[in-house]
C-alpha cells in the first residue's frame, strides 16, 4: 500500500516543491510531479532550472524520449502514457491524482491558501475514507 505524506503550510509551493526534488535527487529518488494545471506546471518547470546555482535538478517532462532516464519527471497528465518511474508521486493538482496507488510514496503539498486547504482536506478524507494511512507534515512549525 502507498505511503501518503501531507506537507501542510509549505509557504511557496514552488519552492518547496524544489527543495523536495533536491532531497529525492539526493536519496537516489525518483520522483514525479503532477500537475494538470499547464501553468503552474511551466512554473515549476522553470523553477527546477533555476532554484539553486549548485544543485542540478535534471527533469523533463513524462512523454520525453529522455523520461526513462530522467529522475525528475513533470506529468500534466495521465492519459496513455507509461511512466518510468513509481517510487515517489508529488501531487500539485486541486484533485487526487487518479494514478497514486501506483507508488511507493504519494506527497500531498499544500500552501496555507484557503483554497488550497481546502483541496487539501478533501484529498485527505478521500485517502483516509480509503483505508489508507496518512502523515501529516506542518511546515509552519519546521525552522
Amino acid at each position: 500500500m502507498v505511503d501518503i505524506d501531507f506537507h501542510f503550510n509549505a509557504p511557496d509551493k514552488h519552492t518547496y516543491v524544489c527543495r523536495l526534488a533536491r532531497k529525492a535527487r539526493a536519496a537516489r529518488k525518483k520522483l514525479v510531479l503532477y500537475c494538470t494545471d499547464a501553468a503552474l506546471l511551466a512554473d515549476i518547470d522553470r523553477h527546477l532550472w533555476t532554484f539553486s546555482e549548485t544543485d542540478f535538478l535534471p527533469h523533463c517532462h513524462a512523454g520525453d524520449k529522455l523520461a526513462a532516464v530522467t529522475p525528475i519527471l513533470l506529468l500534466g497528465s495521465t492519459e496513455q502514457i507509461e511512466l518510468p518511474h513509481h517510487e515517489v508521486l508529488v501531487n500539485l493538482d486541486r484533485d487526487w491524482p487518479p494514478l497514486f496507488a501506483r507508488f511507493e510514496r504519494l506527497i500531498e503539498v499544500v500552501t496555507p491558501d484557503a483554497a488550497d486547504r481546502e483541496a487539501g482536506r478533501q484529498r485527505w478524507k478521500f485517502y483516509k475514507d480509503r483505508g489508507y494511512t496518512l502523515t501529516h507534515h506542518d511546515q509552519s512549525k519546521v525552522q
